[in-house]
C-alpha cells in the first residue's frame, strides 16, 4: 500500500488495521510527502510490517529490493493518491520509491483519489485520470464533502474507509457473494421531447449506485445501468450510462445472465410518441403545445417474467408518495418479482436527492413478510440490503 501525501493520509491507519483484521498483510511504502501527515512508526505498528520509503536504500535493496516490492504482492493500492503521484503514473515518471514501484509492477493496481476539489477537477487531472483508467488502473472514487483544511465543498474527499476495504477484499476474493453476478439500475431516465426538453424526474441515483458499490463490495460481479446523474461511478462495478427507459432495458438484456437484479432506477412510465427533430417554438396563440404519449417499457415487469434468463432474484424499488407499504404489496404483485424495497418520496420526506432513507423491504404479501427499516444513511440501507441478498443466495444455492 502507497501512502502519498495529503490530509487524509491517516485514514489509511484505519484501511490498514481492518484489511489486516480480516486476513490482508499490507505493505507500506511511504512517500516523502505522506510522511508528513503519518509517521513511519505510526505505519509500522499498525501494519507490522517494515516501511519502505528511500529509493536508495542499500539495506532495503540488499534485503528485497524495489523491484520485489513490485511484484511481491497480489495488489498495488495507493490511497490517498494526490494528484502529484496520479500525474507521475499516467506520465510514467519514476523518481522516488513510490513512482518506481508503480512503473516497474506488473500487479493490478487500484488507485484512492484526495484532493481540493478544484485540484480533482482539472483538466490535467481529469486528463490523467483519463489515461489510467484506459491503462486498467482500478480508480474508487473520491466522494463529496467539505474538505478537512478548507471551507470548500466538492468532489474530492477520500472515499470512506468501508469502501475502500470492501473494495479491496472483493476484488482479493473476499466477500459473501464472490462468483455471483449482480445487476442494478439507478437513476432517472430522461424521455425527450425535442433537443433542449425532456421528460424526467429527481432520483439523484444516489441509493442504487451506494447498492451496486455494496454488491461489489460483497465480491459480485456487478453492472450498474443508470440514467443521467452528478455522480462518479462506483469503485469495481461496470457502469453503463443510458439516457431514456429504452436504452436502460437495453442495456439490463445485455447484463443477463445474472443471480440477482435490483431495480432502483426510477424509470419513467411514458415518452412522447413522436420526438420533435426541432425545439418546439410558442405558435403565437398561447395555447401548449399537445403530445400524444406512449407508455415506456416495463425493464422491473420484463426482468421478473419467467425464462432461463431471469435472475434467480428480483428486487423492485416502489417510490411512493401515500399509502407506501399498500402500493408496493400491489407492485410486487404486478410486476411479478421476489421482493419491493418501498420508500417513502412525498415532499418533505428528504428522499429525492437526500443521504438518508427509511425503506421497508417486502418479500410477501403478510405482515411477517415486511421489514420495517429505520432511517439509515443510503449506504447503510445498500449494506443492509447486500446482506440480505447474500443470506438469500445462500440459502437457495
Amino acid at each position: 500500500m502507497i501512502v502519498s501525501g495529503g490530509i487524509a493520509a491517516y485514514k489509511c491507519l484505519e484501511v490498514i488495521r481492518r484489511l489486516r483484521d480480516q486476513g490482508i498483510a499490507v505493505r507500506p511504502i511511504l512517500t516523502r510527502a505522506g510522511a508528513q501527515f503519518v509517521t513511519p512508526l505510526s505505519l509500522g505498528a499498525i501494519s507490522g510490517d517494515k516501511v519502505y520509503q528511500e529509493l536508495f536504500s542499500l539495506t532495503d535493496e540488499h534485503e528485497i529490493g524495489h523491484i520485489r516490492l513490485a511484484r511481491d504482492a497480489d495488489l498495488v493500492l495507493v490511497a490517498p493518491a494526490t494528484a502529484n503521484i496520479l500525474a507521475k503514473m499516467a506520465q510514467g515518471i519514476a523518481d522516488d520509491l513510490a513512482s518506481t514501484v508503480l512503473l516497474a509492477t506488473d500487479l493490478p493496481v487500484m488507485v484512492a483519489p484526495a484532493m481540493n476539489p478544484l485540484m480533482w477537477s482539472h483538466a490535467a487531472t481529469q486528463a490523467n485520470m483519463r489515461i489510467l483508467r484506459e491503462r486498467g488502473i482500478g480508480v474508487i472514487e473520491p466522494g463529496e464533502g467539505e474538505m478537512a483544511e478548507s471551507n470548500e465543498r466538492g468532489i474530492g474527499r477520500l472515499a470512506e474507509p468501508e469502501d475502500i476495504i470492501g473494495t479491496v477484499t472483493g476484488f482479493l476474493g473476499g466477500g459473501r457473494l464472490k462468483g455471483r453476478r449482480a445487476l442494478v439500475t439507478s437513476g432517472p431516465t430522461h424521455e425527450d421531447i425535442d433537443p433542449v426538453r425532456y421528460i424526467g424526474n429527481h432520483s439523484s441515483g444516489k441509493q442504487g449506485h451506494a447498492i451496486a458499490g455494496a454488491l461489489a463490495r460483497l465480491g459480485a460481479e456487478t453492472t450498474l445501468v443508470t440514467g443521467p446523474v452528478q455522480l462518479p461511478d462506483p469503485a469495481g462495478v461496470t457502469t453503463v450510462h443510458v439516457r431514456s427507459a429504452q436504452e436502460m432495458l437495453a442495456a439490463c438484456e445485455q447484463g443477463l445472465p445474472a443471480d440477482v437484479a435490483v431495480c432502483a432506477a426510477a424509470v419513467a412510465d411514458w415518452r412522447v410518441a413522436e420526438r420533435a427533430a426541432e425545439k418546439i417554438k410558442k405558435d403565437g396563440t398561447g395555447q401548449p403545445p399537445s403530445f400524444r404519449f406512449t407508455e415506456n417499457p416495463d425493464i422491473l415487469k420484463s426482468l421478473s417474467a419467467p425464462g432461463n434468463r431471469r435472475p434467480g432474484l428480483i428486487i423492485g424499488f416502489a417510490a411512493e408518495t401515500q399509502t407506501v407499504i399498500e402500493n408496493a404489496v400491489s407492485k410486487r404483485r404486478a410486476k411479478g418479482c421476489d421482493w419491493i424495497v418501498a420508500n417513502d418520496v412525498s415532499a418533505g420526506s428528504g428522499t429525492f436527492g437526500g443521504d438518508t432513507n427509511i425503506v421497508h423491504l417486502i418479500r410477501g404479501e403478510g405482515e411477517t413478510d415486511i421489514e420495517h427499516w429505520p432511517r439509515l444513511s443510503k449506504a447503510d440501507v445498500a449494506r443492509r440490503l447486500g446482506d440480505e441478498i447474500a443470506a438469500a443466495l445462500e440459502t437457495a444455492s
